[in-house]
C-alpha cells in the first residue's frame, strides 16, 4: 500500500502562482509513476501531470508551460509548481502513484482545493 497526502492548496488570484506538494508513504512508493489529476465541479476528473521515476514527464496541453511537476525520491515527495494561473485552473487536484494511466491510477490522495480568483 502507499499512503498519498497533498498540500499546498489555497485561494489565488489570476496570474498568481502556488506550489502543491505531495508526500508519499508506503512500500517502495519512490519507485512509483507519480502524478497529478484536477477535477473542477460539474466536470470528469483530468489528467495534469506525470513523473516517472528517472523524471521523464508528461504535461496535459492546458498547462504546459505553466505548471513543472518534480520530485524528491530521497524525501519521498513530488512537487507541482503552478504559474500563470487561470480561473479554468480551479479545482481539487489529487496527487496519484502506481500504473498511471490519463484516467486512472493505483492510489489516491484526498485531494487539496485550489481556487483562482478572476
Amino acid at each position: 500500500q502507499v499512503q498519498l497526502v497533498e498540500s499546498g492548496g489555497g485561494l489565488v488570484q489570476a496570474g498568481g502562482s502556488l506550489k502543491l506538494s505531495c508526500a508519499a508513504s508506503g512500500r517502495t512508493s519512490s519507485t512509483y509513476t507519480m502524478g497529478w489529476f484536477r477535477q473542477a465541479p460539474g466536470k470528469e476528473r483530468e489528467f495534469v501531470a506525470s513523473s516517472n521515476r528517472v523524471g521523464v514527464t508528461y504535461y496535459a496541453d492546458s498547462v504546459k508551460g505553466r505548471f513543472t511537476i518534480s520530485r524528491d525520491n530521497a524525501k519521498n515527495t513530488m512537487y507541482l509548481q503552478m504559474n500563470s494561473l487561470k480561473p479554468d485552473d480551479t479545482a481539487v487536484y489529487y496527487c496519484a502513484a502506481g500504473a498511471l494511466t490519463m484516467s486512472s491510477a493505483n492510489y489516491w490522495g484526498q485531494g487539496t482545493q485550489v481556487t483562482v480568483s478572476s
